[in-house]
C-alpha cells in the first residue's frame, strides 16, 4: 500500500523565521541603519530643553528601550487588532521634536516643562489608539498641500535647532566657534561623502558614520568628555514617570494630536511601501492596526519618559535592499534594540558626541525633512489659487513666529504654546485653510480661464453647455473635437482632472484624427522663418510669445531649419509641430528635428502628438494664469529674477 506524502506547507516570507545566527546578524544591520535617527531626537530635545547630562542619558536609553517594545509590537502584533505584522521598524518621529520643545519651555523648560510633554503625548497615543479604524475617514483632510506645507515647516524650523548646536561651543566661548564650526561642517561633509561614494546599505547609515567619525576626532583632540560613561550604571531599567507624573494642558494636547495626525498618514505611506515591496496587498485593516500600533506605542512612550513613535521609512529602503522580508528580522532588531536600553553606558557614549557634531548631522536629516515636504507640495496643484494661499499662508506665519519668538509672550497664556511653535501654528492654520477651502460651504473650486472676459471657477465650468465649454477652451488647439471630447468627461474633480481630460482626448483619437491634428499647427519653420512684415495675424502672435528670438536668426540658423524642415515633410508627411516652450535654444531645435527625421513614421506620430500635448498644457497654463492675474505676476517676476 503506496502512501503519499502531505504536500510541505509554503511559509509566506513575510512569516518565514531565519536561522538564529542570520536572525541576529540581519537584526543588528536594522539596528544600525535605524540608530543615528533614534538617539537624535532625544538628544537634540534634551538639548533643546536644558536638561542634565545625567537626564539626557536617561532620555536616550529610555527612547531605544521603547522603540524596541514599540517594533515588536508593529512586527510580531500585540492580539488580532494591535500591529501590523510587518517588516516595519518604529521610532521616535522628527515631527514632534519642534512642537515638544515649544511645549517643554513653554511650561518652564527642563524636567517641569516634561511633565507637560508627557502629558500631551499620552493623550494624543490614546486618541490615535481609539481613533485607528476612523482614520482613512479623515485622510481626506490631509491631501498633500496640508502634509507637504507642514513637513516644509518642519524641516525648515528644525534647522534652527541644528545651526544652535553648531555655534553652541562659540556661543560659550568665542575662540571655540571656529572649531566648532569646523566640526559640523566635518561632518556634514561626511554624510555628503559616505552618500556620493557607496551605494546600498553603507548610504542608509551615512549619518552614523558621520557621528562616529566626528566623534572619534573630537576625542583624539580632546574636545569631548566621556567621564560620563565611566559613572554611568552598567545596568538601568527605566521607571514609568521617572520625571514626574505628567500634567495636562489642551493646547499642548492638540499640538501632539495633529502631529500623530501627520505621522499618520506618514505610516499610511509606510505600510503601503512595505506591503509593495513584500508583495502584499495592503487593507484598509492593515493601516488600522498600525495606527493602532503607533497610538499604543505612543501612550507607552508618554509613560516609560520617550517620545511619539511612527515606522520608519530608512528601513524599509533597507528591506527593499537586502530582499528579506521576514518581520522576524525587525522583531530581532527591537530585541536589541531594548538590550541596548537597559545599558546606561551605551547612553552616556551618545550623550558625549559633542554639539557642533551633532548639530551637523542634524543638519543634514532635518533639511532633508524639508525636502521631503518639497517633495509632497510637488504633488498639490499649486495652479490651483486656495492652495498657493494654504501654502504661502502656513508657511508665513510658522516663519514670522520662529523668527521672531518674542511673539508667543504678547498672546494670552492658553495660546502661548500655538504661538511659541511654528509647526504648531503652521500646522493648525493649514489644516483649517483646507477646510475652509475645500470642505465647508458651497464647492466652488478655483479659477481656471477667462468667459466673457470673466474668471470662471471648476463648479461652473462643470455646469457648461458643450457650446460654452468649447467657447472657453477652444484656444487650446486649433480644432474643435478634442474640446468637445474632454467636456464629455465631466464633472471635473479638480484643475490636474480637467487637464487630463483634454490630454486623454487627444491620445484616444484614431490614427487619422490624430494626423490631422499635427496638420492643423503650424510648421515650426514657417513660425521662425517667415517674415514677420507679411506674415498672418496667427503667425505674428506665435512669433511674439516664442522663445527662440526670430529676428536674431542669421542665414546659417534659416538654413538649417530650413533644410529640417523639409527632410522631416519628405520623411513623414506631416508639419514638423514643436513646442517651443521644450527648447533652450536654436541648437537643440535643430539637433532634435534631425533626430525625429530619423524616427519611424509610426514612432514620430507619438512624438508629434507628445508636442501637441506639451503646446496644450501650456495654452492652458496661460488660461489659468489669466483666470489669476496678480499670483501669476507674482510668479512671473520670481522667475526673471531667477
Amino acid at each position: 500500500m503506496s502512501t503519499v506524502e502531505a504536500p510541505a506547507r509554503i511559509v509566506d516570507p513575510v512569516d518565514a523565521v531565519p536561522p538564529v545566527p542570520k536572525l541576529a546578524v540581519l537584526g543588528v544591520q536594522h539596528v544600525l541603519a535605524f540608530y543615528a535617527g533614534a538617539v537624535i531626537v532625544p538628544l537634540v530635545i534634551a538639548q533643546g530643553l536644558g536638561l542634565s547630562p545625567e537626564d539626557t542619558i536617561h532620555l536616550i536609553n529610555a527612547d531605544l528601550f521603547t522603540c524596541g517594545i514599540a517594533s515588536i509590537i508593529q512586527s510580531a502584533g500585540l492580539g488580532r487588532h494591535i500591529g501590523v505584522r510587518l517588516p516595519l521598524l518604529q521610532g521616535v518621529t522628527f515631527t514632534a521634536v519642534s512642537p515638544i520643545i515649544a511645549i517643554g519651555l513653554a511650561y518652564g523648560g527642563g524636567t517641569d516643562g516634561l511633565a507637560q510633554v508627557y502629558g500631551s503625548i499620552i493623550i494624543a497615543g490614546l486618541v490615535t489608539f481609539f481613533g485607528a479604524p476612523y482614520f482613512a475617514k479623515l485622510l481626506r483632510f490631509f491631501p498633500p498641500v496640508v502634509t507637504g506645507t507642514l513637513l516644509t515647516i518642519m524641516g525648515t524650523t528644525l534647522i534652527g535647532v541644528a545651526a544652535g548646536d553648531v555655534v553652541s561651543w562659540g556661543q560659550a566661548d568665542e575662540a571655540m566657534m571656529g572649531p566648532g564650526l569646523l566640526y559640523a561642517f566635518g561632518t556634514l561633509a561626511v554624510i555628503v561623502a559616505v552618500q556620493r561614494i557607496f551605494k546600498g546599505f553603507m548610504a542608509t547609515i551615512s549619518v552614523l558614520i558621520g557621528l562616529v567619525l566626528g566623534t572619534a576626532v573630537a576625542a583624539l583632540l580632546g574636545h569631548t568628555d566621556f567621564s560620563g560613561v565611566a559613572s554611568a550604571a552598567p545596568i538601568g531599567l527605566t521607571t514609568p514617570f521617572f520625571f514626574g507624573w505628567p500634567a495636562f494642558s489642551l493646547a499642548g494636547a492638540v499640538s501632539m494630536i495633529i502631529v500623530m495626525a501627520i505621522t499618520a498618514v506618514e505610516t499610511t505611506g509606510d505600510v503601503f511601501a512595505t506591503g509593495e515591496v513584500v508583495g502584499k496587498r495592503i487593507t484598509p485593516r492593515h493601516i488600522s492596526n498600525a495606527l493602532r500600533a503607533d497610538g499604543l506605542s505612543t501612550a507607552l512612550g508618554g509613560v516609560l519618559n520617550s517620545f511619539p513613535y511612527t515606522c520608519f521609512a530608512q528601513n524599509v529602503g533597507l528591506v527593499r535592499l537586502t530582499r528579506v522580508k521576514s518581520r522576524w528580522v525587525v522583531t530581532a532588531a527591537g530585541a536589541i534594540m531594548i538590550v541596548l536600553g537597559l545599558i546606561p553606558k551605551a547612553g552616556a557614549i551618545v550623550a558625549a558626541i559633542p554639539a557642533p557634531v551633532l548639530g551637523g548631522a542634524s543638519l543634514a536629516m532635518f533639511a532633508n525633512v524639508a525636502v521631503v515636504g518639497i517633495q509632497t507640495l510637488g504633488k498639490a496643484d499649486l495652479h490651483d489659487n486656495r492652495n498657493a494661499v494654504i501654502v504661502s499662508t502656513s508657511i508665513g506665519l510658522a516663519m514670522l513666529v520662529t523668527l521672531q519668538p518674542g511673539i508667543a509672550d504678547a498672546v494670552p497664556s492658553w495660546l502661548s504654546i500655538i504661538f511659541g511653535s511654528g509647526v504648531t501654528l503652521g500646522a493648525i492654520v493649514a489644516i483649517l485653510l483646507n477646510l475652509v477651502f475645500f470642505h465647508l460651504g458651497r464647492k466652488t473650486g478655483p479659477d481656471v480661464a477667462l468667459s466673457g472676459g470673466r474668471p470662471v471657477r471648476l463648479d461652473e465650468v462643470n455646469k457648461m453647455t458643450r457650446e460654452e465649454f468649447c467657447e472657453t477652451f477652444g484656444s487650446l488647439f486649433p480644432v474643435t473635437w478634442p474640446v468637445d471630447r474632454a467636456w464629455e468627461q465631466r464633472p471635473f474633480e479638480d484643475t490636474q482632472a480637467l487637464r487630463a481630460a483634454f490630454q486623454s482626448a487627444v491620445l484616444s483619437a484614431d490614427e487619422d484624427e490624430k494626423r490631422a491634428l499635427v496638420g492643423s499647427y503650424h510648421d515650426i519653420a514657417e513660425l521662425l522663418l517667415t517674415d514677420p512684415e507679411s506674415a498672418p495675424d496667427d503667425v505674428i502672435a506665435l512669433q511674439e510669445t516664442g522663445s527662440l528670438a526670430v529676428d536674431r536668426l542669421d542665414d546659417r540658423d534659416r538654413s538649417e531649419i530650413a533644410a529640417v524642415s523639409e527632410a522631416y515633410r519628405a520623411r513623414h508627411s506631416m508639419r514638423w509641430v514643436v513646442c517651443l516652450a521644450n527648447l533652450a535654444d536654436r541648437g537643440q531645435l535643430v539637433e532634435e528635428g534631425w533626430r525625429r527625421v530619423a524616427n519611424s513614421s509610426e514612432r514620430e506620430l507619438v512624438t508629434a502628438i507628445g508636442e501637441v500635448g506639451d503646446i496644450a498644457d501650456a495654452r492652458f497654463d496661460a488660461l489659468v494664469a489669466d483666470a489669476n492675474p496678480i499670483r501669476s505676476a507674482w510668479i512671473r517676476k520670481f522667475e526673471q529674477l531667477a
